[in-house]
C-alpha cells in the first residue's frame, strides 16, 4: 500500500504536533476501528481510548501524529471492533489503511526482536528508535524487509491482448493475478523472475520491464513488480503453489487483485496500454473516488 502524500515518516514526534493524534491499535494483526461510521475510523485524542502497551510513534499523516501499540486486552470498548486489515480494503479510507500498514509492521519488528538473535540478551531501542541493540554483544538490527517480485506476462495474438494471470493456492479468495515469488539469497530481482516464472507456470519469458514497487505488509514485503512478453511454454502449474494458470482475453477477465495492490495496478496498466476505456479501469477509478480526510 502507497503511502498518502500528506503522510511524513518521522521517526520521532515533534514537540508541537498537538494533542489530537490518531491511534492504530491492534490486538494481533486486528486494527481497532469504529462500529457507528462509514466509513469505519480508528481513535482520535489526546490518549488511546484501551490500555495498550509501549507506543511507537508511526509519523505525521496531515499535520496530526499517529502512534501504534498492541492493546492489552482483545475486549474492545463499546462501539469499537478489530478487524483484520484485509478486511478493511474499500472500507476504511485509504490513508488510514496505509497508515496502518507501516504501523503494524513496525509493531512486528518490535515483537520479533524483543531479544538478541546472537546472545540472547533482551535489546532495547537504537538510532531514536529506528533499530533494536543488544546492550551485551552490542548486534543491532533495523526492521528487515523481504524483497518479492511480481511479473504480469502478456502477449499479442489475433483476438488482441492475452494476460497470463494465476490463482494462487494461499489466496484467501478466488482472483487471479500475476505471478509473485520472494527473492533468494545472491539472487537478482531478474534471476528471480524467469526462476518463478519457470518453477510455477514453466514458460519462458523475455523483455522484462520494471514497473512499480510497493510496500505490502502482510507481512513485510517490498513488491516489485514488472511486465514480461511470452516466449514459449506450455502452462504447467506447480503443486502446492498455483491451483490454476491460463491466459486470459480481456474481453474475458476474471476476478482480479484488490485496487490499492500493486497487481491491481499492474495488470490494469497493461490493459490501458491497447483498452484506455476497459470496464475494469472504470470499476477501480470508481471505487478509489473518497473525499479527503477528516477525523471523527
Amino acid at each position: 500500500m502507497l503511502l498518502p502524500e500528506n503522510f511524513e515518516p518521522l521517526v520521532c514526534a515533534p514537540a508541537d504536533c498537538g494533542e489530537d493524534a490518531y491511534w492504530f491499535l491492534f490486538d494481533q494483526r486486528a486494527l481497532l476501528v469504529s462500529t457507528g461510521d462509514e466509513p469505519p475510523v480508528v481513535p482520535v485524542g489526546a490518549e488511546p481510548p484501551v490500555a495498550c502497551g509501549q507506543q511507537q510513534f508511526v509519523g505525521l499523516l496531515a499535520g496530526k501524529p499517529c502512534w501504534a501499540a498492541r492493546v492489552d486486552s482483545a475486549q474492545a470498548p463499546e462501539a469499537w471492533v478489530f478487524e483484520g486489515l484485509r478486511g478493511l480494503f474499500n472500507r476504511l479510507h485509504d490513508d488510514l489503511l496505509a497508515v496502518a500498514g507501516r504501523a503494524i509492521q513496525l509493531l512486528e519488528f518490535q515483537r520479533t526482536h524483543r531479544y538478541c538473535g546472537v546472545c540472547a540478551t533482551e535489546t532495547v531501542d537504537h538510532d531514536e528508535g529506528r533499530g533494536r541493540c543488544c546492550p551485551a554483544c552490542g548486534e543491532t538490527v533495523y526492521p528487515r524487509i523481504a524483497p518479492a517480485m511480481m511479473v504480469l506476462i502478456k502477449r499479442d495474438g489475433p483476438q488482441g491482448r492475452e494476460l497470463l494471470l494465476a490463482h494462487g493456492s494461499r489466496f484467501p479468495t478466488v482472483f487471479y493475478s500475476a505471478l509473485a515469488g520472494f527473492v533468494e539469497a545472491s539472487e537478482s530481482l531478474e534471476d528471480c523472475v524467469h526462476r518463478e516464472t519457470m518453477e510455477e507456470i514453466g514458460v519462458k519469458i523475455a523483455n522484462l520491464r520494471y514497473f512499480a514497487s510497493q510496500s505490502w505488509p502482510f507481512p513485510h514485503s517490498l513488491m516489485i513488480a514488472f511486465v514480461a512478453d511470452y516466449v514459449s511454454g506450455e502452462i504447467v502449474c506447480q503443486p502446492g503453489e498455483i491451483e490454476d494458470a491460463r491466459w486470459f482475453s480481456l474481453a474475458a477477465l476474471p476476478d482480479l487483485p484488490h485496487r490499492l495492490s500493486i497487481a491491481r495496478r499492474l495488470i490494469n496498466a497493461t490493459i490501458a496500454e491497447v483498452a484506455p476505456d476497459h470496464p475494469a479501469l472504470e470499476e477501480t477509478a470508481l471505487r478509489a473516488m473518497q473525499g479527503p480526510l477528516t477525523s471523527a
